[in-house]
């Protein structure tokens, strides 16, 4: 991955309604998720979601496949692996360190959970 579409990626992922879009959709894997269900999981308008979904598929993080009358949004595993990728091939020049921390798996996981009273 280039220095500018790892920029758009992070750039991409450094807001509080992507990110949690991203960890909503990464555990689906290829069947993802229809934008109006995304909509009601997080508590986002229409127009709040489409502008955050462009953002993301414009970064190469996810991507949309229609059915029927419905628009399905998965990961691009490929375009999040290649940000990671860069992360620490790049960035961090694959310091010790840095890896331990990404291959221990000991952090506190969280979840996307429902927003309480929308």
């Amino acid at each position: 991955m280039e220095k500018p579409q790892a920029l758009a990626a992070l750039s991409a992922l450094a807001n509080d309604a992507r990110l949690d879009l991203m960890r909503l959709l990464m555990p689906l894997g290829d069947q993802g998720l229809a934008a109006g269900e995304i909509s009601r999981v997080l508590g986002l308008s229409s127009s709040r979601l489409s502008f955050h979904l462009s953002a993301l598929e414009q970064a190469g993080l996810i991507r949309s496949r229609k059915l029927a009358r419905n628009v399905f949004y998965s990961v691009d595993a490929a375009g999040m692996g290649g940000t990671i990728s860069f992360l620490l091939n790049d960035c961090c020049m694959e310091h010790p360190e840095v890896l331990a921390c990404c291959r221990r798996g000991d952090s506190a996981k969280s979840t996307v959970t429902e927003p309480q009273g929308s």
